[in-house]
């Protein structure tokens, strides 16, 4: 069961990346698609490509840290499309450093928009889902390191494993209303984000860059090679179209072998 048709979807950090090709494959399966992300323009602009396309998208500005920014965002999706079947919880940073040398400003930033971002935009979508035990997915973005510490992720990793908890629970309480969360498990894939974390990280381990994609990123995947924006969407659409209760608050691993469960 691939189709969409007639789902709403919520998703946020659309405007690039994961989110961004997550947004595409699930409009051209038949889902009215909501490009939320801080960069209005940005959104606008995937928005504007899905539609050109033959798909269905609006974008929206969004802040997942602001909880009226959210509330507000999220109605005017079911104001849009009618309804919110699908949330994808995706908007991420990151910034890497040691313990004793994380900056508590940041330590707080990072938990904000990937564990409060995470809460607040789940608390607003199941206004929604809830109603008359409508239903919904719920996906958030985890990562391997949602099982796995790195070193100099101290934030990072900290709210990934802090999805899996968020997910768990919601599993166990949306289930009376039939809503399923997941949390999709990546391993290294060359967005944007992974691409600023090379020479970073190469810098800080004082080795080459191509090293730090050799011997940090991808030395315990099975074949050394990158997981890819399709792999996590293709998952995305699985989870999606999953017909039955029988599959939820799952961490799904898509890495290459690097962790498995």
């Amino acid at each position: 069961m691939t189709s969409l048709n007639g789902k709403v979807a919520l998703i946020t950090g659309a405007a690039s990346g994961l989110g961004k090709a997550i947004a595409e494959l699930y409009a051209k399966h038949g889902a009215s698609v909501a490009i939320a992300d801080i960069n209005q323009q940005a959104a606008d602009a995937v928005a504007a490509e899905i539609n050109a396309a033959g798909g269905k998208a609006i974008g929206i500005a969004m802040d997942v840290t602001d909880e009226a920014a959210v509330n507000a965002g999220t109605d005017r999706v079911v104001a849009a499309f009618g309804a919110l079947d699908i949330l994808i919880s995706n908007a991420g940073v990151q910034i890497i450093n040691p313990i004793d040398q994380f900056a508590f400003a940041d330590w707080k930033k990072m938990l904000a928009i990937h564990l409060d971002g995470g809460f607040l935009t789940t608390k607003a979508a199941l206004q929604h889902m809830y109603k008359g035990d409508r239903g919904g997915i719920v996906i958030y973005m985890g990562s391997v390191h949602s099982h796995e510490a790195s070193k100099l992720k101290s934030a990072y990793v900290a709210a990934k494993h802090g999805l899996l908890g968020l997910a768990r629970t919601l599993a166990k309480e949306g289930a009376a209303h039939n809503v399923r969360s997941h949390v999709i498990c990546p391993g290294f894939v060359r967005t944007p984000l992974v691409e600023k974390q090379i020479p970073e990280q190469a810098k800080e381990l004082g080795i080459s860059e191509a090293d730090v994609i050799k011997n940090v990123m991808l030395k315990d995947t099975v074949d050394g090679v990158f997981t890819t924006v399709e792999d996590i969407a293709q998952t995305a659409l699985y989870l999606a179209t999953f017909p039955s209760a029988a599959l939820t608050g799952q961490s799904i691993v898509v890495s290459h072998g690097w962790y498995m469960q």
